[in-house]
């Protein structure tokens, strides 16, 4: 009976702590988690792309640090696992932030509410046994790392310029 209490309070903890984790992002770092949401709202598969570039590139070495049979070349591969997925919940933040935008749009939500609800829902969408695993939290992942590569670089979509319909000017 303790081992399945200890299970359930650990998922109640992570299940809270991970909606908090992403405000306190957002309200410590709002440029940062807006710059992110503005890429996944703009580019989302650039941002996917970009994200499975980045996470190619972190796995490699970490899977190396981890196989070396030296203790202190593990430890450093834990290090880097672990601070790529610290890292890697700015993009989190800015997923739920579009969330919590649209969300915002559909009633009349403020926007830390609207933000909130956004985690949680992005948490328990992956959550959801199989379908969330595999079509949600992969996806998310990747589209996180990619939105933290943008974030953290400022590199900003591009602005779409409208062409206009007016008649070109003859030269004489």
């Amino acid at each position: 009976m303790a081992d399945i209490s200890a299970f359930f309070f650990i998922l109640l903890i992570i299940g809270t702590a991970f909606p908090a984790m992403l405000t306190a992002w957002w309200l410590l770092f709002p440029a940062l988690i807006a710059r992110a949401q503005t890429r996944v709202e703009k580019t989302p598969w650039g941002t996917f792309w970009l994200g499975l570039i980045l996470v190619i590139a972190v796995t490699i070495p970490i899977v190396i640090l981890l196989a070396l049979p030296f203790g202190p070349a593990k430890f450093i591969g834990w290090i880097l696992l672990g601070a790529a997925l610290a890292i890697s919940t700015i993009g989190s933040a800015g997923i739920a932030a579009h969330l919590g935008t649209r969300l915002t749009k559909h009633s009349n939500l403020t926007a830390l509410n609207g933000f909130i609800r956004g985690a949680v829902i992005l948490e328990l969408a992956a959550f959801f046994p199989i379908i969330g695993w595999l079509f949600v939290w992969i996806p998310i992942i990747l589209i996180s790392f990619g939105a933290t590569g943008f974030a953290l670089l400022n590199w900003s979509p591009r602005e779409k310029t409208q062409i206009s319909s007016a008649p070109l000017p003859t030269q004489i």
